[in-house]
């Protein structure tokens, strides 16, 4: 790939993968006189009320506070600054805010409002690159790593870990977790989501927003909404319909925000229906307060808000991130829109109400901020246990792995895997204590440096495998790595793709990779190949391999968790969260992504719905893993209760040795009428011993039966015969029975309890 990065952090934009990077126009140059409200300074005592008193709402708490607040100080609450030095426009953030931090709100001391505190991102604390002194802290896996792990306990003690560093680092508010569906395979930023299903992507983001707001951290959702792509991001226009939207993108945010109350929304870069996401009242008001009853508070994202009364009047309550905007809509122009009354006091109050009722529910005013030293050992076993549940294994021909004592030359080619494992790239960019394993690639500055975190595969292989003679090439000369893999027993090549915000990537491993691993499994057929990738990436050498494990990019203690698998210290037990296309030609739009309008003409047909509407035999299924172990689901049974299926069956490991699967359930009406043939409905990640058995059920939420009615405004269920399937993947179903379901029609408002 071949980029011209511009040093503008946050804003920079990408076409296409081998396109030139595009930069928009630099923020406005801050002067004393920019228009950002006043840092508030008081030397009065605090005053205390009713908002102290922690037996009340936080409803109620909030409307007391925001009756005591000056216009003001309100007006501070709803403005926030970058929280790093940003030569580029000689801005200088508040000596206040924590160095390299994303974000700052001062506090207001005169009535014991805590400051905000914000730092990205979803795996672990981050540090902005343009910081001189980087803060070393633990990375989680990727975002698509974890959902790959369809583990609701490992989501949340994720979410825990980070929200816990975050809290012991100074931070009250953490931008995370992402849980935009993966529409398109080529989508820069996918490795921060939770892949292409909105129950699994609802549901694990959701329990790892619980995790971090454990901690009284706030916790922020994001990127509201339909958010799929990089290229174009900050006028890109997402164009679907409604219905579809419904029962795709908006159910998996609606998923995550029930399942685990957010503080906090952040609205996203992109434009909807032609209207920027920050100012478009039916994201924020009609869908997110109206229908679903947030009652949180949606943040901009860094430079996404366009105007003040458009966005104030649509739902947007804090501008974010000066001085990434244009201008500082929420400083000098709301104080004139407040003045002239196009905006009004009320509208003023209700922002701040919503702010300080994230705060008070999260617990920000009872738990003041302490800097703590933080456990980096067993934070990493936390990222290590998470990298190892999300790793899946693809292939495994003549049982190649897990590597055997009889291994004694191993040949590990590319990858960097002498060194450590890769990492995405952006504002999500975790710093590692030890230093980048691989300094120097470019680019590195924004949206890099390309970093490997120092957690070398190849050194755990050693130290497990004492008897082997493990070599290394780095895979610059194919001749060389050939003859290496000749040499050899079995071969490991690390294929990688670096991915990251800002631009878009080919559905590829980078530069000549693919050329090498041919040349390699061409020379030796006991070739395994581990990809550390932001998303799916095509094979061509697929049938030349032996086996395939898929380690998306694996966090801290990544190197280790490889090892872990590829020598069977860990069973894999990971399940494809997103649909590998054999080709671009699989997809629904093989030219994007686009600029400009982005038409969704799949609709709500996303990932596996579209292959299955389609007929189409994709690499590798949703919901597909392999594992050391077998693994048998059997005795489905399913009934209908209220309106809604519960499915029962059993879960056995028929194997040798202990492990984990993932019994899925898909649902389908028999006489058809939704975007694709079935969705999912239901999971249960479940560990076994060998020989071991366990009964699992699920319910399947509602909503999940219908679709949604636009001119009603209501979801609709269609009466008559459903299918329930027990599969091991959206293409592998082992067993289906039939139930009857009453026709039902659910208002907006409704919500599982």
């Amino acid at each position: 790939m071949t980029f011209r990065v511009v040093a503008v952090p946050l804003l920079l934009i990408a076409t296409t993968a081998t396109a030139q990077v595009a930069a928009p126009p630099p923020p406005a140059k801050v002067a004393p006189d920019a228009g950002m409200p006043a840092l508030p300074t008081w030397t009065k005592p605090a005053l205390r009320g009713a908002w102290n008193d922690t037996k009340r709402t936080p409803d109620a708490r909030a409307k007391a506070l925001v009756a005591a607040m000056t216009r003001e100080e309100k007006h501070a609450l709803v403005f926030g600054y970058f929280g790093t030095d940003f030569p580029v426009s000689l801005y200088i953030a508040p000596k206040e805010a924590l160095e390299g931090s994303a974000g700052y709100v001062p506090p207001i001391a005169r009535l014991c409002i805590p400051a905000q505190f914000q730092t990205d991102a979803g795996v672990g604390v981050a540090t902005q690159g343009g910081a001189k002194n980087k803060r070393g802290r633990t990375a989680l896996p990727s975002g698509l790593a974890i959902a790959a792990g369809w583990d609701l306990s490992v989501a949340r003690a994720g979410g825990a870990m980070i929200g816990d560093e975050a809290r012991r680092s100074g931070f009250n508010v953490m931008l995370a977790g992402g849980v935009n569906l993966l529409r398109e395979p080529r989508n820069g930023r996918n490795f921060e989501y939770g892949g292409e299903d909105p129950l699994l992507a609802g549901t694990i983001v959701g329990e790892q927003v619980i995790g971090i707001q454990s901690n009284h951290v706030i916790s922020t959702i994001k990127h509201y909404a339909i958010n799929d792509q990089e290229t174009d991001r900050n006028t890109g226009n997402s164009i679907l319909d409604h219905s579809a939207a419904r029962v795709s993108d908006l159910l998996a945010f609606q998923f995550a925000i029930e399942r685990a109350t957010p503080g906090s929304i952040m609205c996203s870069y992109n434009r909807v229906d032609g209207t920027h996401a920050c100012e478009n009242s039916w994201l924020l008001t009609d869908v997110l307060r109206t229908d679903w009853g947030f009652k949180g508070y949606v943040m901009s994202d860094w430079g996404a808000t366009h105007s003040t009364v458009a966005a104030v009047t649509a739902g947007l309550d804090q501008d974010s991130g000066f001085p990434f905007d244009t201008k500082p809509f929420f400083g000098a122009p709301l104080r004139e829109a407040l003045a002239q009354g196009t905006v009004k006091p009320a509208q003023l109050d209700l922002m701040s109400e919503r702010i300080l009722h994230a705060m008070f529910a999260q617990g920000l005013f009872e738990h003041p901020l302490q800097q703590q030293a933080i456990d980096m050992p067993a934070h990493a076993a936390v990222s290590r246990n998470a990298a190892e549940a999300g790793i899946v294994l693809l292939k495994n021909e003549r049982n190649l792995l897990p590597l055997v004592a009889k291994a004694k030359r191993i040949a590990i080619i590319g990858g960097h895997a002498d060194k450590g494992v890769l990492a995405g790239g952006g504002s999500s960019l975790v710093y590692p204590a030890e230093g980048n394993a691989v300094p120097g690639i470019a680019p590195t500055t924004w949206p890099g440096p390309i970093m490997y975190y120092p957690s070398s595969p190849m050194e755990e292989i050693k130290r497990q495998l004492p008897g082997a003679t493990v070599r290394f090439a780095d895979g610059s000369y194919l001749a060389a790595a050939a003859a290496l893999a000749r040499d050899s027993d079995v071969v490991i090549v690390f294929g990688t793709q670096w991915a990251g915000e800002s631009f878009d990537v080919p559905m590829a491993l980078d530069g000549q990779q693919d050329a090498l691993i041919d040349a390699v499994a061409s020379a030796n057929r006991n070739t395994a190949v581990v990809l550390e990738t932001g998303g799916p990436v095509a094979m061509p050498w697929i049938d030349k391999v032996g086996a395939v494990v898929a380690a998306w990019y694996p966090g801290t203690a990544g190197g280790a968790a490889i090892a872990n698998v590829l020598t069977g210290r860990v069973n894999p037990s990971g399940r494809l969260p997103v649909t590998f296309a054999r080709s671009v030609d699989q997809l629904p739009d093989p030219a994007a992504p686009h600029s400009g309008d982005v038409v969704y003409r799949e609709g709500a047909a996303v990932g596996y719905k579209w292959f299955d509407s389609k007929a189409l035999k994709p690499l590798f299924p949703f919901g597909y893993g392999l594992s050391y172990s077998r693994f048998d689901t059997s005795g489905l049974r399913a009934s209908v209760a209220d309106g809604t299926i519960s499915a029962s069956f059993t879960v056995r490991n028929s194997g040798a040795v202990a492990g984990a699967t993932v019994g899925q359930v898909y649902i389908a009406p028999v006489a058809g009428g939704w975007e694709a043939p079935k969705r999912l409905g239901g999971f249960a990640k479940v560990s076994l011993g060998a020989g071991a058995s366990q009964s699992v059920s699920v319910t399947v939420d509602p909503r999940l039966l219908a679709t949604w009615d636009e001119a009603g405004h209501q979801w609709r269920i269609a009466g008559g015969s459903y299918r329930v399937m027990l599969a091991d993947s959206a293409v592998d179903v082992k067993q289906t029975v039939t139930v009857t379901v009453p026709a039902r029609t659910m208002p907006a408002t409704w919500r599982a309890r």
